[in-house]
């Protein structure tokens, strides 16, 4: 996809060099308090391209500049990539990432059911789980998880006020 010929194209080194740089004056002109996360598509699924092994080298210099967490995605910008997009696929990018680079990772696609989302955290795959399409199709999605959990959790009042009480 990177056809450029000057020291943003090329090798590996080159083609991360602009998200190495853009990371490493994000991270100084903010407060180190201040979480910095990384959204990156840890695979493009197709032969010969950027792969998993690729997303830990990169996630290893990222920790190293000061990113608390990798938003781990694949794919989208080759339109004839062969994608076997199902619940939990992009799941093992999310753990690859975390486990062999020692970053926090959040883990996207096609997680829409709360214990879906709560197993990917209790088995140590994620820390932490990304909902896009899920809670555009229900606003209300993280109530209705906790609902579906069994987690008692305070209405907002905005809502609280709404409710019937019986």
């Amino acid at each position: 996809m990177n056809h450029r010929t000057d020291e943003y194209g090329g090798s590996d080194e080159n083609r991360t060099r602009f998200l190495l740089e853009t990371t490493k004056a994000i991270r100084q002109g903010i407060p180190d308090t201040t979480p910095l996360f990384v959204r990156l598509s840890a695979s493009d699924w197709a032969e010969g391209g950027w792969d998993i092994t690729d997303s830990v080298k990169l996630s290893k210099e990222l920790k190293e500049l000061g990113v608390d967490l990798i938003d781990t995605s694949s794919g989208g910008a080759i339109h004839n990539a062969k994608i076997d997009a199902k619940p939990n696929f992009q799941v093992p990018f999310a753990e690859s990432i975390r486990n062999e680079s020692n970053i926090l990772t959040a883990a996207v696609g096609l997680i829409t059911e709360p214990e879906q989302a709560e197993s990917i955290i209790a088995t140590g795959q994620a820390d932490a789980v990304f909902l896009a399409r899920a809670m555009l199709r229900n606003p209300r999605w993280a109530l209705m998880a906790a609902e579906k959990l069994g987690v008692k959790i305070a209405w907002p009042l905005s809502l609280e006020r709404g409710r019937t009480v019986s």
